[in-house]
């Protein structure tokens, strides 16, 4: 599969919104890693050192899961982009998509377009269908256990999971969009690995008055690189 070398792009615009979006993500999934860390028998609650392994296993399963819808919606886009024809009009048709949906969850997170939070509901019903396969491995008693419910946990309904997924189907190929997630979830992992740590300073983070429309105007001009990359 040929692909444009400036579509590399995707990989640091995906590790930028994962930082940028870090608020959203203690938001989203502090209060999940908050309850599973309190699941773990007590010994290892009060041991710094031993409750990493179950910490980084969590994440581990969320972002592998994030690797995997990314390899899959590249595949979809790739197919897309097929069936719409050659001469880049495909290709361009799903980087004009990408965009318009990067510009609109840009727009929710500076606090400009709140209604873009419906795009979470229609993820949550898939959601009630795996989330019952997550409360198996509650309460959290081995790393294993802790590594499947994070692969349960990475499908969580989260509108700005979803811009990151339509910047990584932008790729073209399935391997590419893969790799995007993955950056993605490493830029969260800061924010949701320490969450006990960090937690106040992200809350007071969050509410200064410049946060959010800055975020969310890098954003939009990563939406705007989709459409014009040689930016």
């Amino acid at each position: 599969m040929h692909l444009d070398q400036s579509f590399s792009a995707s990989y640091p615009a995906a590790l930028t919104m994962g930082l940028l979006t870090s608020a959203h993500c203690m938001a989203m999934c502090g209060s999940i890693m908050g309850a599973l860390t309190l699941s773990l028998p007590e010994e290892i609650r009060n041991n710094k050192l031993r409750i990493l392994p179950y910490v980084a296993s969590y994440n581990l399963g969320r972002i592998s899961s994030y690797a995997l819808i990314g390899f899959l919606v590249g595949f979809a886009g790739h197919m897309i982009t097929f069936s719409l024809g050659e001469g880049g009009l495909g290709h361009r048709a799903v980087q004009l998509f990408s965009a318009a949906f990067m510009i609109s969850a840009g727009l929710y997170i500076a606090g400009w377009f709140p209604r873009f939070a419906f795009i979470e509901k229609g993820g949550g019903l898939l959601w009630k269908r795996i989330e019952p396969w997550g409360r198996r491995f509650m309460p959290v008693s081995s790393i294993r256990q802790a590594y499947l419910f994070g692969v349960i946990w990475g499908w969580l309904p989260c509108g700005l999971i979803y811009a990151a997924l339509i910047l990584a189907a932008t790729t073209g190929d399935p391997v590419r969009s893969g790799i995007t997630m993955l950056m993605f979830g490493i830029g969260t992992l800061p924010a949701v690995m320490t969450t006990g740590i960090m937690l106040n300073y992200m809350v007071k983070l969050a509410r200064l008055p410049w946060f959010r429309p800055i975020t969310g105007l890098v954003i939009i001009a990563t939406a705007l690189v989709t459409i014009f990359p040689y930016m």
